[in-house]
C-alpha cells in the first residue's frame, strides 16, 4: 500500500522485484519498442485530398476527427486516478503500464491535432462535436465520473466501472469502429495517407491499451465471481449513448458522404463489444496466478487486428 507522503518501500527493491512475466510488463516491453512521433508524419497529401473533397465530405471527416481529437484529450486527462488507484493496490507493474498509456494517449491527441493544423482548420472546432449530445453525455459526464470516482473509492468495482467505460466503450467500442470507418474509406479512395499512418499507429498503441483492459476486468471476475455483473451492468448503461454516438453522425445527411453504411458500423462495434464481454466471462472461476501471465486479451486484439486487416485489404 502506497499514501502519498507515506512511502514505506520500494516495490522495485523487494524480493519480487517486477514480475517481468506479468500480463503489464508484457505490454510495457512491448510499446517500449514501438514508439512513434507524430511531428515526423507527412500531411501534406492530406491537405490536397481535403481540399478536393465535396462540402459534406469535408464536414464528415472533420466530425469524426473531432471526434477522436477531442476524446483522445479527454482520455488523457481522465486516465490520472486510475493510476493511482494501481499505487494504492501496490500493482506497480500496471502503475508502470498507465503511464506509457497516457503519455501514448497524449500523443494521440497531438497527431490529430497537427492533422488539422496541416489541412487549415486552424479555428474553432467546437461545432463538429456540440450537435452529438450522446457525445457529450459520454465524454463530459460518464467518462469522467467513472474515472474520477476511483480517487473517492478505488474498489474493484469502481476499476470494473471505470476500465468498461474507459477501455470497452470508449476505446472498443466508439474509437475502434471509427478507425474501421476510416480506413475503408481512406482505402477505397486512396486518399489521406498521413491519417492513415496516424491510425496505424493508434491502432497498435489502443490494441495494447484494450487488452488492459480486458485483463483487469478478468483478475477482479476471478477474484470475486459476482463482479462479473458489474461489468454486464456497466456495458448496458453505456450502450445506447455508444451507439447514439455513432448514429448523430449519420443523422446530419439524407446521403451519407463517402456511402459509408451505418448498420455495417453498429455490426462491427457490436461484434468486438460481444466478443470482449466472453473474454472476461471465461475469468469466472479462473486461477488468480494464472490470469496475472495470461496473455490472451492481447491475442484477442490481435485476431480483430488480423480480420481488419484482411477486410481492407479486400477493399
Amino acid at each position: 500500500m502506497i499514501e502519498h507522503g507515506k512511502r514505506q518501500g520500494f516495490a522495485s527493491l523487494s524480493p519480487q522485484g517486477i514480475k517481468p512475466d506479468s500480463f503489464p510488463m508484457r505490454l510495457f516491453r512491448k510499446g517500449n519498442g514501438r514508439h512513434w512521433d507524430p511531428a515526423g508524419i507527412d500531411f501534406t497529401q492530406d491537405a490536397r485530398d481535403f481540399a478536393a473533397m465535396s462540402d459534406d465530405e469535408r464536414w464528415w471527416t472533420c466530425a469524426l476527427a473531432a471526434q477522436f481529437l477531442a476524446g483522445e484529450e479527454s482520455v488523457t486527462q481522465d486516465l490520472q486516478p486510475f493510476v493511482a488507484a494501481m499505487a494504492a493496490e501496490g500493482r506497480f507493474a500496471d502503475e508502470m503500464y498507465l503511464t506509457q498509456f497516457v503519455y501514448e494517449e497524449a500523443k494521440h491527441t497531438q497527431a490529430f491535432r497537427l492533422w488539422f493544423d496541416a489541412v487549415g482548420m486552424t479555428g474553432d472546432l467546437h461545432e463538429f462535436l456540440t450537435y452529438n449530445d450522446a457525445y457529450m453525455e459520454i465524454f463530459t459526464k460518464q467518462l469522467p465520473d467513472s474515472l474520477y470516482a476511483l480517487a473517492i473509492d478505488p474498489s474493484p468495482r469502481n476499476q470494473i466501472r471505470a476500465s468498461v467505460t474507459y477501455n470497452h466503450i470508449v476505446e472498443g467500442t466508439l474509437a475502434l469502429t471509427g478507425y474501421y470507418a476510416w480506413q475503408k474509406v481512406c482505402a477505397s479512395r486512396g486518399i489521406l495517407p498521413g491519417i492513415q499512418q496516424v491510425i496505424k499507429h493508434i491502432g497498435d498503441d489502443e490494441r495494447r491499451h484494450m487488452a488492459w483492459g480486458t485483463f483487469t476486468c478478468r483478475r477482479h471476475v476471478a477474484a470475486d465471481d459476482t463482479l462479473f455483473d458489474a461489468v454486464d451492468e456497466r456495458m448496458q448503461e453505456l450502450l445506447v449513448p455508444a451507439m447514439g454516438v455513432v448514429t448523430a453522425t449519420f443523422e446530419q445527411f439524407e446521403d451519407v458522404p463517402f456511402g459509408i453504411d451505418i448498420s455495417e458500423m453498429a455490426e462491427y462495434a457490436m461484434d468486438k463489444l460481444g466478443r470482449r464481454l466472453g473474454a472476461i466471462e471465461s475469468a469466472r472461476g479462473a486461477d488468480l496466478l494464472s490470469i496475472d501471465v495470461d496473455a490472451s486479451p492481447e491475442a484477442l486484439e490481435e485476431r480483430f487486428h488480423e480480420e481488419d486487416r484482411k477486410e481492407l485489404a479486400a477493399v
